[in-house]
Order: C-alpha cells, then sequence, then structure tokens
C-alpha cells in the first residue's frame, strides 16, 4: 500500500516507536493521526507535522478508543491505515506476577488492540478497504523466562492478527503483524516488575525506534501478513 496521503492511526504515539512511526510515516506525506494518553507531548509532536492530528487517547477504555476513530473520520472523512502500537511490559516469573498487574497489561496489549480493530473495521469496509498493523513482538516467536505474561499477550495479538486477515480479505482489509526486537525506548522503565537479566544469553543489540518505523514502513508497503525486525 502507498503511504503518500493516506490517514494513518497511530497508537502510543508520545515516545518510542510510535512517535518515530509516526514522524516517518508524515515525512512520507501521510496525514499522521496521533493517539495516546500523554496529551502534551502528542500535541507537541502534531505542531511539527503537517496535517497531523493529536487525541488523547487511553487505549484500555472503550469509550476513548470509539472517540478516537470518531474524531478521524470527523478531520479526514476515512482511516486508511491503523497501526495498533500502544503496549506494556510484564517482567518477572509465572508463579510470582500478580494477576491485577497481568490484567492491567491485558487491558492494553491485547483488549485495546482488538477494540481498535474492531472501530476501524466497519469505517474501511465502507470505504472499500484499508490496512490494520499490529506490533506484536520477537518474543512471540520465542521462549524467555521471566517473560511468560507479557509474551502470552503478543501470542494472542498474533491470533487476533492472521485470523483477522483471513476473515477481511474479502473486504480488501489487510492485516499484518509486525514483530520488533528489544528496542532502545522507554519501553523498559515503563514496564511492571524488573527487566530480567539476560547476562549469559545470546540477545541482539537493541534496535533504535527509527529501524523499527522503516520496518512498518517496509510492511505497509509489502503488505504482508508478518514481518520480523
Amino acid at each position: 500500500m502507498d503511504i503518500k496521503n493516506k490517514v494513518i492511526i497511530v497508537t502510543g504515539a508520545s515516545q518510542g516507536i510510535g512517535e518515530a512511526a509516526a514522524k516517518e510515516l508524515a515525512g512520507r506525506g501521510a496525514k499522521v493521526v496521533l493517539a495516546a494518553r500523554s496529551k502534551d507531548k502528542i500535541n507537541k509532536l502534531a505542531k511539527t507535522l503537517p496535517d497531523a492530528l493529536a487525541v488523547p487517547t487511553d487505549m484500555r477504555k472503550p469509550a476513548d478508543i470509539k472517540k478516537l476513530v470518531q474524531k478521524t473520520v470527523q478531520k479526514f472523512g476515512r482511516v486508511d491505515i491503523l497501526i495498533n502500537n500502544a503496549g506494556q511490559g510484564m517482567f518477572g516469573p509465572l508463579e510470582k506476577s500478580k494477576l491485577a498487574d497481568y490484567k492491567k497489561m491485558m487491558d492494553l496489549n491485547v483488549f485495546g488492540v482488538f477494540l481498535a480493530m474492531q472501530a476501524v473495521i466497519p469505517v474501511m469496509r465502507q470505504q472499500g478497504g484499508g490496512m490494520i498493523l499490529n506490533v506484536s513482538s520477537g518474543v512471540s516467536k520465542a521462549y524467555y523466562p521471566n517473560l511468560s505474561t507479557y509474551s502470552s499477550t503478543k501470542y494472542a495479538v498474533n491470533a487476533l492478527t492472521l485470523i483477522a486477515r483471513q476473515e477481511l480479505k474479502k473486504d480488501k482489509i489487510v492485516v499484518s503483524a509486525l514483530h520488533p526486537n528489544m528496542t532502545a525506548s522507554n519501553f523498559y522503565q515503563n514496564a511492571i516488575g524488573k527487566m530480567p537479566d539476560f547476562s549469559g544469553r545470546q540477545m541482539p543489540p537493541m534496535d533504535p525506534s527509527e529501524k523499527v518505523a522503516q520496518r512498518i514502513v517496509q510492511l505497509i508497503k509489502s503488505e504482508a501478513a508478518e514481518l520480523e525486525v
């Protein structure tokens, strides 16, 4: 899919991968809608990007997600691409993980993705097509100790993505998953629990957010089912 002049919603756009993706896509001529809880950050970012719209959004709140899509359609008349990027990490052994923390993460990583997909599908179907790009994780392709809870949310995102891809093919709605490796961002500081010690394991170096943003562009253009960064 071409990017120029496309209306693209980016969730989690206040920092990290979301911010980098918004800048990259806007630089390629897209009309970017910035969604995040940090109102000041996305408003500041929107002022630096052409045709950008900032919509303060808590992806754990169904009403906020509905409003995000409504405001996008009111402003631009359509939604060409949804990038479900907002998410939170959680570290620690399964035995000691708290159910309340797990549920909180599920609300964002899985239910937020699920609800955003449901919100844009009718819009995309009516306009004749579109794309949903869900940011999963490389950990959904591996088995790392102390990442069972977080990894399981990304396994769920993979299932939502790949099954919806089949269901929505007839509507010309492409659904794809991106699997970033460890990325240099505030993700780890904002995670629940302490980041595990990976010493002794052969781990790839952290990728800059800009590299992941470029892979998002690659996936949009190719419309492949999955892409590992």
